[in-house]
């Protein structure tokens, strides 16, 4: 494979960009290397009474347990209280409470948890307040927003907006609940994970910043499931999910909203979308947006060809599916395939999308492309496992720095307290203080507006600047981090918690300029965080060897998969030498990698000898 094909790109999300007329080069941006492409099963009856007319009715009673009992009546909803059980296992990971969807779908178990989460927020949070529901569209979805919403109008909340057919995405959630001012939001996702009757469901509370809640109130969920004994469920019809409005149910409401248009007032507000519109519609630009059958579907066609004057086909998979088409919503070289191929095709487009990005890149161009920074960022954060591209460019431009766990939730203390402007983590989750949460259109939209800063003087028949002239330009001007992530997921969780065990006890053993094959060892931990501003502190957060040359290698288990353990790998290694830009990143890392199996011992400790995903 020749140089330019093998090129990975510094960053967060997965875009490729390819110029037939400029080169023949394709340029995947990769992960922290960066990649530029960027993004019902029946009820049981022993749970739920349900009728199929005209509209879904799920009401949360249950054979098992003794019938529900009517415990109030306000301005005409009558409130039942459902006797159940607390369920082991609903204890929240990084992101939330995810399961096969199968789990959910077991007896109170979804009502459980909802019921856990009121009885752990002060009543002032919610009582008589208004809460945001919605999610990307996946299998189970609606049924778990009828459920949600009457759990709701139990508790005494006084309104919920509800994305029509229950869909918003995340970072809409998050802008809605913000600009609505509302009390906080429901945020129905797997994240990337598979949809579909076998697969992923998951849910996760935001507060009212936007941002997900924190692990304070997070452990009281858990705690609260342990103990729980009572549903208190309103008895009101189920809501069509298909028609905007408002419905009344005595003192409490339901408004099924747009789920873009709170959105796209935002985005407009933050980028220069004339600029990006110009570079759209230039004869000699050509882009693809590849939506995975994914929530982003929903938002392309409204951002990309209505308001900025993309060919309606230059979006693929742009219609939201329960099983995102059978797909994986993970927009990395093995799940956007398809995109791939077509971006290295004889006639591919100019710049392909898939919903992800390259932090680095976007913070060090932000001020000058994006007139929401054009004032300067005020901080940059990315989390541990991340490649340390962001840390040069803080460094280069002075700007205040954080490195902190996995999860977003953890950004958010940050940006409230006016020290964090653009952040990101390698789970391709990039995005800025506009709201408090990763947006992979946002990301999209920020290298738009790179590139068509970079061409906004060039003339029909000029070279324009490419997405791949901008990287080369980072690379020289910081260096280039080489940077992979090896996934083994659905790994025997008693395994991979050995491994880890291990790991930690070499670490506590370990010293300062000890020898692993041909590096030289600087400092090994557990990673642990003291916020700077509330002063909470996480630990066990991933262990780390970094070495004396700046290489890195980390292991920690993922709290974002539904069943098992899901073993993650982190080699990187920083390159300054421009003349070794252009290796392929496994090649640069194959020592790494080698050591890092070797350190491990992972085949002993799991039985995996090849990754599930290579990133």
């Amino acid at each position: 494979m020749d140089s330019c094909n093998s090129m990975r790109l510094e960053g967060f999300f997965s875009a490729a960009f390819r110029s037939s007329r400029w080169s023949s080069c394709v340029t995947p941006i990769h992960s922290s290397s960066f990649r530029l492409y960027t993004h019902g099963i029946p009820l049981r009856r022993s749970s739920f009474s349900v009728s199929y007319s005209p509209s879904f009715t799920i009401k949360a009673s249950s054979s098992s347990s003794s019938s529900s009992t009517t415990i109030a009546e306000p301005e005409g909803i009558k409130i039942n209280s459902v006797p159940t059980k607390p369920i082991e296992g609903q204890k929240t990971g990084t992101s939330g409470l995810r399961k096969k969807v199968k789990v959910f779908m077991q007896e109170n178990y979804l009502s459980n948890w909802i019921q856990a989460l009121f009885n752990s927020l002060p009543p002032e949070d919610y009582k008589n307040g208004v809460l945001v529901l919605g999610g990307d569209g996946r299998y189970f979805n609606r049924e778990a927003s009828q459920i949600i919403i009457k759990i709701a109008a139990g508790n005494g909340v006084g309104k919920i907006l509800v994305g029509r057919e229950g869909i918003i995405s995340t970072p809409a959630v998050s802008a809605v609940i913000r600009k609505r001012k509302a009390n906080g939001g429901f945020i129905l996702s797997a994240s990337h994970n598979p949809g579909g009757p076998e697969y992923d469901w998951g849910i996760k509370f935001n507060y009212s910043s936007g941002q997900p809640a924190p692990e304070s109130i997070t452990d009281k969920i858990y705690g609260n499931t342990l103990s729980i004994s009572e549903i208190k469920m309103a008895e009101i019809p189920d809501v069509d999910l298909s028609r905007l409005g408002v419905i009344n149910y005595g003192n409490f409401s339901v408004e099924v909203i747009d789920p873009v248009s709170d959105y796209l007032e935002l985005m407009e507000s933050v980028f220069d979308f004339q600029l990006i519109r110009s570079l759209l519609s230039r004869s000699d630009f050509r882009f693809v947006f590849d939506a995975m059958h994914a929530v982003t579907g929903a938002y392309a066609k409204p951002i990309f060809v209505d308001k900025l004057g993309a060919s309606p086909d230059s979006i693929s998979n742009g219609v939201p599916l329960e099983d995102f088409g059978h797909g994986h919503p993970d927009p990395n070289l093995t799940y956007a395939k398809d995109l791939v191929n077509t971006l290295y095709s004889e006639n591919g487009p100019d710049f392909g999308a898939a919903s992800d990005d390259s932090v680095a890149i976007i913070a060090a161009n932000a001020k000058e492309a994006i007139p929401y920074f054009h004032s300067g960022p005020k901080g940059l954060a990315r989390s541990m496992p991340t490649s340390g591209a962001l840390d040069r460019v803080a460094e280069k431009l002075s700007l205040p720095f954080f490195e902190v766990p996995t999860g977003w939730k953890f950004f958010g203390n940050l940006m409230d307290a006016g020290k964090l402007s653009i952040c990101g983590e390698e789970s391709f989750g990039t995005g800025s203080d506009h709201i408090r949460e990763k947006d992979g259109i946002w990301a999209v939209l920020a290298w738009l507006s790179i590139i068509a800063y970079r061409n906004k003087d060039k003339k029909p028949g000029e070279k324009l600047v490419s997405v791949s002239d901008v990287v080369k330009e980072h690379w020289a001007t910081y260096g280039r981090n080489y940077f992979s992530r090896y996934d083994y997921e659905e790994c025997e969780s008693e395994g991979a918690n050995k491994m880890i065990e291990y790991l930690r006890d070499l670490v506590s053993n370990s010293k300062a300029d000890e020898k692993y094959g041909d590096y030289v060892l600087q400092f090994s931990d557990d990673f642990a965080y003291t916020d700077p501003v509330d002063g909470s502190v996480a630990s066990k957060q991933g262990v780390r060897f970094v070495f004396t040359d700046g290489s890195r290698i980390i292991f920690r288990l993922s709290g974002t998969g539904s069943a098992g353990a899901t073993i993650r790998i982190y080699i990187e290694q920083f390159e300054p030498d421009v003349s070794k830009h252009d290796m392929d990143a496994q090649v640069a890392l194959k020592p790494l990698i080698d050591l890092a199996f070797s350190v491990s011992k992972l085949k002993d400790f799991s039985g995996r000898e090849k990754p599930t995903v290579i990133t």
